[in-house]
């Protein structure tokens, strides 16, 4: 499991996620919904509760004690203004994770996905030893885009269906950053 925090900028904290973020999360997700739906699955109401969010943090919380993922908060004056997750976490000769991140509409453009991005990355080097971080985004994803080439990340492919978003199923680019040359 990860600890510790770190600033990011602008007086955002990165932390690991805890299940004391339940309410707080769900006030982001609340605060936030119109912004974030074209880029994410539907959701049911539940989601937007602090009993959902509760349950949704105790599987994700339980897939970090069993080293397959990480999931942090970005917090800000007590408020989380955003998520990010190295989910689906392989060892052996594979040594890959995928990345997701979300920023909170009244801090996009600050450079604070860019940031949690490079931290989740060190993170994903150092503490799992992973070789290569993978992450995906819709077709039109411009500014999620931005966030990945500024990190590092290159474009590889396109996937079709990929991924059942904002109610279809949506085509993604596809991106990654290899992080050393370690052997397995």
């Amino acid at each position: 499991m990860i600890t510790g925090s770190a600033a990011l900028a602008q007086g955002v904290l990165i932390r690991p996620l805890t299940l004391d973020d339940a309410e707080r999360l769900a006030g982001a997700r609340r605060r936030n919904r119109a912004h974030l739906s074209p880029w994410e699955p539907v959701r049911p109401a539940s989601f937007y509760t602090t009993e959902g969010q509760a349950e949704r943090i105790g599987g994700q919380l339980e897939e970090c004690r069993a080293g397959r993922a990480a999931h942090w908060v970005l917090e800000s004056d007590g408020e989380i203004v955003g998520h990010t997750e190295l989910t689906n976490i392989v060892h052996g000769p594979a040594r890959r994770g995928s990345l997701g991140y979300w920023t909170d509409a009244e801090h996009v453009g600050r450079g604070l996905a860019s940031a949690a991005v490079r931290h989740v990355c060190a993170a994903a080097d150092g503490e799992f030893g992973l070789h290569r971080v993978e992450a995906c985004t819709l077709l039109d994803n411009a500014a999620s885009q931005r966030v990945l080439a500024k990190c590092g990340f290159v474009e590889y492919g396109m996937a079709p269906g990929y991924l059942h978003i904002n109610g279809a199923w949506r085509d993604h680019r596809l991106y990654h950053k290899i992080l050393n040359n370690r052997p397995a």
